[in-house]
């Protein structure tokens, strides 16, 4: 298969979560605020802002994973860009899921709520498994890469699974709807905490793969 620079795919892949990451605080809109009435105003939005933060959070987390992982794929083919733009897309639904939680907090209906986690539940699993079929597929394509898993296997096989677990935390979230929204929400939260504590386990394993590529290029 040919393969190709990954410039290209490096500015559109910046570019699409700088656009999702403005979007996002597009969500809170301004109210007419009368005099003595900014409490309640500011009340009314917090699930705004606290779904705002967890999805801003979310998102970031998210961007900091694909910039490190792409930082060691030295080019890319047809499957990596087509790989790419599914992840892309998963990723972009994380606003409109952000909405709905939104909406549903504020109303305060169980059902919609319920409904609002589920959508948010999933769009998140498919953000994971995205990540983990593009992780599965330049790990059987090592001539994609800039470096060798061969002297840092125990610590890649770690985190290796690491998507696949943040699936099943996502989908145990969508299981407890049917009995606790309260439930289903710390999941959620955990989740999302998980992808950050998953790309700070990447983060020290690539570190070490690139202290070893230096040290094994001195030598």
């Amino acid at each position: 298969m040919i393969t190709m620079s990954k410039s290209r795919i490096d500015a559109l892949s910046d570019g699409v979560f700088a656009i999702l990451l403005t979007i996002l605080i597009l969500e809170f809109q301004p109210e007419t605020i009368k005099p003595g009435s900014l409490q309640t105003v500011v009340f009314h939005q917090l699930p705004l802002f606290l779904m705002y933060l967890l999805s801003y959070f979310y998102v970031g987390t998210s961007w900091l994973f694909h910039h490190d992982y792409f930082q060691y794929v030295k080019r890319t083919n047809r499957t990596v860009n087509i790989l790419n733009l599914f992840l892309l897309f998963t990723v972009t639904l994380v606003n409109y899921a952000m909405v709905l939680l939104i909406e549903a907090l504020s109303d305060g209906n169980t059902g919609d709520i319920r409904l609002a986690f589920i959508v948010y539940d999933l769009v998140a699993l498919l953000i994971s498994f995205s990540f983990l079929v593009l992780y599965r597929y330049l790990e059987h394509h090592p001539e994609l890469q800039t470096v060798e898993r061969s002297g840092i296997t125990s610590h890649y096989e770690r985190i290796r699974l690491d998507p696949a677990r943040s699936v099943i935390i996502y989908l145990l979230s969508m299981i407890a709807t049917s009995f606790s929204n309260l439930v289903a929400g710390i999941l959620l939260i955990a989740g999302v905490v998980f992808h950050f504590i998953a790309y700070l386990r990447f983060s020290k394993v690539a570190h070490i793969a690139a202290k070893q590529k230096t040290e094994n290029l001195t030598k």
